[in-house]
C-alpha cells in the first residue's frame, strides 16, 4: 500500500534530487506539514498455452500488461492529510481481447482524505473518507488484489483505531463498476461491502483476528443461479510470521439470503510453515490446506457456496489461478528460499479437488461459474506446478519470472470434449519511486 509508506524521517537528510522530491516540507512553523510524490511501473508479458484448459482459448496466446501510477500525499497538518493515486492499466496482443482484470485504461484509484479525531503517544482515531484500496489479513476475503494488471479499490468511510496492541477498522464500502475507458468507472450508488475488522496480539499465539463482513450484490451468479445476494461473513484468524514456525489459520462461516433462498456456507484455511533462518539460503518448507463449502443440490432455492468475496485468487491454486476458492478443497505443499542476496526462489505444488459433488468449478475469485456440475461427476481437478524467481536489483528495480503448469484432472476431461493441460508464463520489471 504506498499510502502507508512514511518519508518523515528525510527531514533532517541531505538534500539530494530524490529526497527533496519524497519530502518536501510546506512551512517551517508547522512540523508535520509537508508533500511527497511518488509512483510506479510496471510491465508484465504473459505467455499462456490453453486458457481455460481449452474449452474456449485452446493455443497459444502472448500478451503484454502495462501499468502506471503516480501518487502525490499532502500532510495539511499532523491531523490532517489527503492522499491521490493515479492510475493507467493497458492490455496489448491478447488475441481475444482484454479480461476484465486487464485494461483500465486511465482512473482515479486513490483518493481520500485521513482526519485524525484522537491523537495521543498510545491511541489514535482516524476517519479515512473517499475512494481506497483495501486489504484485510492474507487477503483471502479482501484483498487490494496486486497479482491483476488492475488493483482493487472501493469508495467509502473507514473508521480507523490504533492501540499499541489492537487495531480495529470499521468500514462501509460501495464497489465501483469499471470500464476500459478515462475517467469512465462509476459507483453502484448502494452499499457493497460493510464489516469490522480487528487484529488482536497475544502473549502465546502472537496475532488474532476478529472480524465481520457485511456484503451485497444484486446479480451473483453461481450454479443455483443468478440472483440477488445478501451475505454475512464472521471469521477469526491466529497468525504468526517470523522466524522458526509460521501460521495462519482462519475459519469463516457465511448465512444469508439468495433471493428468496438461504445461505449457509463456511470456509477453513490453514497455512503451517517452518524457515530455518539459520541455515544457508534460510529455506521454508510449508503446507496449505482449504475448504469451502459448495452447493449441495442445484435448483432447491438455497445456497452453500462459500463466496470469498473480494480475495486475492492467487492464494488459492497459482499465480494466474484458473480455479476459484469456491466448493473448493486444496493441499498446497511449498518451498521458498533466498539463495543470495535480494534473491527469492519459490517452488509449489497445489492439488485442487471440488469440496461438492453437486456444484461445479468457479472462476477466480469465485463469483461466476467456469464449469457445472451437474455432468461430471468426478471430483479431482487438476494439479498446479508452480515456479517463480525474483530478483530486487536496487530500492527502486525488481524483477520476476513466473511458471505455471496446470494438469487436468478427471472432473475437467469430462466436462467438455478436448480438455488441455495449460502453461503459462509471467515476466515482470518493476520500478518503484
Amino acid at each position: 500500500m504506498r499510502y502507508d509508506e512514511n518519508y518523515t524521517y528525510l527531514k533532517d537528510s541531505a538534500k539530494t534530487l530524490y529526497n527533496r522530491f519524497k519530502y518536501i516540507p510546506l512551512s517551517p512553523r508547522k512540523p508535520g506539514t509537508y508533500l511527497s510524490f511518488g509512483g510506479g511501473i510496471r510491465w508484465e508479458f504473459d505467455a499462456f498455452t490453453n486458457e481455460d484448459w481449452g474449452q474456449f482459448n485452446a493455443g497459444q496466446d502472448n500478451f503484454f500488461l502495462q501499468r502506471y501510477d503516480i501518487h502525490a500525499d499532502l500532510h495539511m497538518s499532523p491531523r490532517l492529510r489527503f492522499y491521490a493515486e493515479i492510475r493507467s492499466a493497458l492490455e496489448n496482443g491478447r488475441p481475444h481481447g482484454p479480461r476484465p482484470i486487464d485494461e483500465d485504461k486511465l482512473n482515479l484509484e486513490n483518493y481520500f482524505f485521513d482526519y485524525r479525531l484522537v491523537q495521543n503517544p498510545t491511541d489514535t482515531l482516524t476517519f479515512r473518507g473517499g475512494r481506497q484500496e483495501i486489504n484485510y489479513g492474507s487477503g483471502r476475503l479482501i484483498s487490494v488484489r496486486d497479482g491483476p494488471n488492475m488493483r482493487q479499490y472501493f469508495t467509502g468511510a473507514k473508521l480507523m483505531y490504533v492501540h499499541k496492541k489492537l487495531d480495529v477498522d470499521l468500514l462501509a464500502m460501495e464497489a465501483d463498476s469499471t470500464y476500459t475507458g478515462v475517467f469512465d468507472n462509476k459507483g453502484t450508488k448502494e452499499l457493497n461491502l460493510w464489516g469490522v475488522y480487528s487484529t488482536l496480539a497475544v502473549p502465546v499465539l502472537k496475532n488474532i483476528d476478529f472480524y465481520y463482513i457485511g456484503s451485497r450484490r444484486d446479480n451473483s451468479p453461481y450454479q443455483e443461479g443468478a440472483e440477488k445476494e445478501v451475505r454475512q461473513t464472521f471469521g477469526t484468524r491466529i497468525w504468526r510470521i517470523g522466524n522458526g514456525l509460521n501460521y495462519d489459520i482462519e475459519g469463516a462461516y457465511q448465512f444469508g439470503k439468495f433471493g428468496w433462498g438461504n445461505i449457509n456456507a463456511w470456509g477453513l484455511f490453514m497455512d503451517v510453515s517452518y524457515q530455518f533462518g539459520s541455515l544457508k539460503w534460510a529455506p521454508q518448507i510449508g503446507l496449505r490446506n482449504d475448504y469451502t463449502s459448495g452447493d449441495r443440490k442445484a435448483g432447491d432455492g438455497s445456497l452453500q457456496s462459500f463466496n470469498p468475496l473480494y480475495p486475492k485468487a492467487g492464494y488459492f491454486s497459482g499465480f494466474d489461478p484458473q480455479v476459484g476458492a469456491s466448493n473448493l478443497i486444496d493441499l498446497h505443499p511449498y518451498f521458498a528460499s533466498i539463495p543470495f542476496p535480494n534473491f527469492t526462489f519459490n517452488v509449489d505444488v497445489a492439488f485442487n479437488w471440488r469440496y461438492s459433488l453437486g456444484d461445479g468449478v468457479y472462476r477466480p475469485p469465485g463469483s461466476a461459474v467456469h464449469l457445472p456440475g451437474s455432468d461430471a461427476q468426478g471430483r479431482y481437478i487438476g494439479t498446479a506446478y508452480l515456479a517463480r524467481v525474483g530478483y530486487i536489483i536496487n530500492a527502486f528495480l525488481s524483477v520476476d519470472f513466473e511458471a505455471q503448469f496446470f494438469e487436468v484432472g478427471p472432473f475437467v476431461g469430462d466436462s467438455f470434449t478436448g480438455s488441455k493441460n495449460a502453461i503459462l508464463t509471467n515476466s515482470q520489471i518493476i520500478i518503484k519511486f
